[in-house]
């Protein structure tokens, strides 16, 4: 492709606009990666024309629970893999990423500040990060993955591999907490993320049962909030899910088994919800399947996990939301869209889903002033779609997203728009 111009105007797009449905035709005028201006027969000097008629423009998605690094579920293959290998892989993880139209992701366990950095200076291609570095766990929670023949300390299936500076994830009682919070800090994160109750892809650990302590969980928030740092639960349900909101958590991720209740408190405190609807349902599916351990089927099915429940009941309580997909296996990521089809079928509107997953993911991750919009002043972060979303599934079909665009340059671009330069 010729080299891409830094000064381009995208005329008669339909965009997206604060609530939720698109407004135009407008141009969309772009300088040097950043939105200049935005309307109808805008002047835009010598900028590169682009005609984006019959097109649908809207910010770009924001994936607000992914793990990039991870890509098998297989404990053998992870231990077989090369440190190295892990790392060209999860470069690949986030180029394809980028190109289903996921501009920017929030990583919550697996990816490090090297990764993040190493996409932000370019070496990379992939989506702005935020990252958490690791899953705080007590010993035997949802983040402990302990292997008992040889007696080594690792992630659960070795998900997340040992390397020199990775900080302990595996941790118990107040002391130790916070010197795990500060370490993760030292490391660069962006995020603590703690296990507050236990998982569904696990086998010593009840999605019901509390990990941690309220004092614990409190002491976490604590010295996070000192450092400037907001905190993410992993947190299914009961009472570990209600230490997480009373301690300040910004965000619970799962919340599967989330009550009428809870989502009340949840409202109150401002706490989000990332529902990760497709990690959800792989699940589900995996444990149908066999394809997990016997004791991780057997338990994941007596649950009776209603996909898309806790979504209604966010929904009715007021709760904000955002997306997330909670991907861990290399055939997931790339088809990171589904996850707003999900949002759609459990219950959400088609603004309610585009909202959430463009400005309600800025929100969150505290970057709303420059992503999230397209609005003059903000990053051209952006997707170009080839058609009305009404049904969001069909954003998953081959020639859906026509264009997507990171800082105003293009990691996916149609054709039509390419001949045009």
């Amino acid at each position: 492709m010729t080299r891409f111009p830094s000064a381009i105007v995208l005329r008669n797009a339909n965009v997206l606009d604060e609530s939720g449905g698109f407004s135009g035709p407008f141009d969309v005028y772009v300088v040097d990666g950043g939105i200049a201006a935005v309307g109808p027969n805008v002047s835009a000097g010598d900028a590169v024309s682009l005609d984006a008629s019959d097109l649908w423009l809207l910010p770009g998605i924001f994936d607000c629970h992914d793990h990039i690094s991870m890509s098998t579920l297989s404990i053998a293959e992870s231990l077989a893999t090369p440190l190295s290998r892990w790392a060209l892989e999860t470069a690949q993880n986030a180029r394809l990423t980028l190109e289903a139209g996921v501009t920017f992701v929030r990583d919550m366990a697996g990816a490090d500040a090297g990764m993040r950095d190493s996409i932000a200076r370019g070496y990379v291609t992939g989506p702005t990060m935020q990252v958490s570095t690791v899953l705080i766990s007590q010993t035997g929670g949802h983040g402990d993955g302990f292997l008992a023949g040889p007696g080594f300390e690792l992630s659960p299936a070795y998900l997340m591999p040992n390397y020199p500076g990775k900080p302990r994830f595996v941790v118990d009682g107040v002391e130790e907490l916070r010197k795990a919070v500060r370490e993760v800090i030292r490391s660069g994160a962006d995020w603590i993320k703690l296990a507050t109750t236990g998982g569904l892809v696990s086998d010593h650990d009840n999605p019901l049962v509390a990990d941690f302590t309220l004092e614990e969980v409190q002491t976490a928030v604590a010295e996070a909030t000192r450092k400037g740092k907001p905190v993410a639960s992993h947190a299914y349900g009961g009472p570990g899910l209600d230490n997480a909101v009373a301690a300040g958590v910004r965000s619970i991720e799962h919340g599967g088994f989330l009550t009428e209740e809870q989502a009340q408190r949840m409202a109150k405190a401002g706490c989000w919800l990332v529902p990760t609807l497709s990690a959800m349902r792989d699940t589900l599916r995996w444990a149908q399947q066999g394809v997990l351990t016997p004791v991780q089927c057997r338990k994941i099915l007596d649950f009776g996990l209603e996909l898309g429940g806790a979504v209604r009941v966010a929904k009715e309580y007021g709760v904000p939301l955002a997306i997330g997909t909670d991907y861990i296996t290399r055939e997931q990521h790339g088809s990171n869209l589904e996850e707003l089809a999900l949002m759609q079928e459990a219950g959400l509107s088609v603004e309610e889903v585009l909202l959430a997953a463009t400005k309600g993911g800025a929100e969150l991750c505290g970057v709303a002033d420059r992503y999230g919009r397209i609005a003059p002043g903000y990053v051209f972060d952006a997707v170009l779609l080839a058609g009305e979303p009404g049904k969001l599934r069909r954003l998953l079909e081959p020639g859906a997203v026509a264009a997507v665009f990171k800082a105003g340059q293009p990691a996916v671009l149609d054709p039509r728009l390419e001949d045009a330069l």
